[in-house]
C-alpha cells in the first residue's frame, strides 16, 4: 500500500461503513483489474540486502525512479517511502524489509497489465543497474536471516513489528522476508461480490499451489513449496484466513463490516502522527469510548486504513484482492492475473468455478489451505488432487478469457497470458520443485545461484 488514506470526515453511523464498501460497485463495462507485486532487492556484487539509507540504498533507488518516471514522491517526514502516478493511478511502495512493490493502475485488459508490469520492471532494472541492485523473483528471501534484513522507516511498520510477536510466531517473517503478487477485481453488486468472494476464497489455495515459489529460507530448503503461504498460517489469526463466515446464508457487506469492526486495530493516524493503539477496538473508536485516545471518534480515514490492515486470503475493500500467491517472473505475475480474470469476469466461467467448489465444507477448505504450502499440486480435497482441480480451474479461466475476446495489437486474445500456469498444471511440477531440483543438482547445495538465475 503506497499511502494511507487522508479523509477526516467523521463516521456517524454503521451504515456509512457498509456504504463505503458498496460504493465500489461498478457496471461490467467499467470493470478493471489491478496487479500488484513485491520483489526483494539485493546487491549484485555479494548477494547482500539493500538498506534504506546510503548512496546505493533503497532511498537512492526511489529517487532514481522518481527522476526517471516523473512520478510524485510519497514522503513520511523527510523520508521518501514511495511514488505515485497521480495521472495513471499506479504507485510504488516499500514493504517492511525493503521489498519493492508496484501497485498497478486499474486497467482494462491483461495486455495492458502485462505492458505496465514490463515497463515498471524495465525502469526498476535500469535504475537498479546504476546502483548495483538486482531484484529476486522468489516469494521469500532465500538467504538472509530476519536479523540481517533491513528495516524501512515507516511508522505503521514499527507498530506492526511490536505487535506481531504477540499474535503469532511468524508475523515478522511475513513482514520482512516474503513477497507476493496480488490481483484486484471489481464487482457489480452485493450478490456479485458474494459469488466472486466465495469462489475466490475456495480456490485461493489452488492458486497458491500453482504459483508456489518460496522453497528456501536461511540459505537452505525450508520443507515447503510455498513457505510464504505457510507463514500466513501463523500470522495474527484475528485478521487472516479463509473467512468461513463468508459462506454463511445471508452473508454480504454488513457481515464483512461486522467482522472488520471486531478485528483489533494497529494504529490511528492523526495528521502525520501514527498513534500505536495495537489491539484496541475499532468499535470503541466508532462509539467514542476509545481509551487509548480519549475523545477521538472514527473518521473515514480510520476505516479505510483499518480495512487495509486486514489480511484474509481474499480481502474486500471497494474491490476484491486475491492474496494467495508467491511472486515470480513477469510471466508468473501476469498469469495470476489471467487466472482470476478468466474465472471472475466471465459469467459462465464463474458458474463453472462455483460448481467446482460448492460441495467443499469449511473443514475441507481449511485443510486444503494447511496442506498446500507443503504439497502444492499433490494435495487433495474432496477426493481429488489439487492438480486435477487446478486443471479444471485453468481450463475454465481459458474459456473465460477467450469469450472476453480482448485482442492486443497483433490480434492475440488474453489466453496467451495463461500459458505459464497451464504449463505448470499440465506438468504437475511447480516452480518451487524445479528450484529444489536445481539446489540438489547443479547448484550443489547452495542458494547463491538464485541471485543470478531467479532475477527479473
Amino acid at each position: 500500500m503506497a499511502r494511507d488514506v487522508s479523509d477526516t470526515t467523521p463516521i456517524g453511523a454503521r451504515s456509512e461503513l457498509v456504504e463505503w464498501i458498496a460504493s465500489g460497485e461498478k457496471p461490467r463495462e467499467s470493470w478493471r483489474l489491478g496487479t500488484e507485486h513485491e520483489k526483494v532487492p539485493f546487491y549484485k556484487a555479494d548477494a547482500s540486502p539493500v538498506p534504506y539509507e546510503g548512496s546505493r540504498g533503497i532511498r537512492a533507488l526511489l529517487e532514481g525512479l522518481q527522476e526517471r518516471t516523473g512520478w510524485a514522491s510519497i514522503m513520511e517526514g523527510d523520508h521518501p517511502i514511495g511514488l505515485a502516478d497521480d495521472a495513471g493511478g499506479g504507485a510504488i511502495s516499500l514493504e517492511p524489509g525493503g521489498q519493492f512493490e508496484l501497485s498497478g493502475a486499474p486497467l482494462r485488459t491483461l495486455h495492458d497489465t502485462a505492458e505496465e508490469t514490463a515497463r515498471h520492471l524495465a525502469d526498476a532494472k535500469a535504475v537498479g543497474e546504476g546502483l548495483g541492485i538486482g531484484f529476486l523473483t522468489l516469494g521469500m528471501s532465500p538467504l538472509w536471516t530476519r536479523a540481517q534484513t533491513p528495516v524501512m522507516p515507516k511508522a505503521r511498520y514499527r507498530i506492526m513489528t511490536d505487535y506481531m510477536p504477540k499474535v503469532g510466531s511468524l508475523g515478522l517473517d511475513m513482514m520482512y522476508r516474503t513477497s507476493t503478487v496480488q490481483v484486484n477485481m471489481d464487482y457489480a453488486s452485493e450478490a456479485d461480490m458474494v459469488r466472486k468472494l466465495r469462489v475466490s476464497l475456495a480456490l485461493q489455495p489452488i492458486a497458491t499451489a500453482i504459483f508456489a515459489n518460496s522453497p528456501f529460507t536461511d540459505g537452505k530448503p525450508n520443507g515447503y513449496l510455498s513457505m510464504r503461504s505457510r507463514i500466513w498460517l501463523d500470522t495474527d489469526k484475528d485478521r487472516t484466513g479463509m473467512m468461513a463466515f463468508a459462506f454463511d446464508e445471508g452473508f454480504g457487506y454488513e457481515a464483512y463490516v461486522d467482522w472488520a469492526l471486531d478485528v483489533p486495530m494497529y494504529f490511528v493516524k492523526r495528521g502525520s502522527t501514527y498513534h500505536d493503539v495495537a489491539g484496541a477496538s475499532f468499535r470503541d473508536l466508532f462509539a467514542g469510548r476509545f481509551a487509548p485516545l480519549p475523545g477521538e471518534r472514527a473518521t473515514r480515514s480510520d476505516w479505510a486504513n483499518h480495512v487495509s490492515t486486514l489480511f484474509p486470503e481474499v480481502r474486500l475493500k471497494r474491490y476484491l484482492e486475491m492474496r494467495g500467491a508467491d511472486v515470480g517472473s513477469l510471466e508468473h505475475i501476469v498469469a495470476l492475473s489471467a487466472f482470476w480474470t478468466g474465472l471472475l469476469y466471465d459469467d459462465a466461467a464463474l458458474d463453472g468455478a462455483w460448481e467446482l467448489v460448492k460441495g467443499w465444507s469449511a473443514q475441507e477448505r481449511e485443510r486444503l489451505r494447511a496442506d498446500v504450502p507443503k504439497l502444492a499440486l499433490k494435495a487433495t480435497i474432496a477426493g481429488r488432487s489439487v492438480q486435477d482441480v487446478a486443471r479444471d480451474a485453468v481450463a475454465l479461466a481459458r474459456e473465460g478469457l477467450r469469450r472476453r475476446a480482448f485482442l492486443d495489437g497483433s490480434g492475440r486474445d488474453e489466453t496467451r497470458h495463461l500459458a505459464y500456469a497451464e504449463e505448470i498444471v499440465s506438468s504437475g511440477r511447480t516452480q518451487a520443485e524445479r528450484l529444489l531440483e536445481l539446489y540438489h543438482g547443479r547448484w550443489n547445495g547452495t542458494v547463491q545461484p538464485a541471485f543470478t538465475e531467479c532475477v527479473f
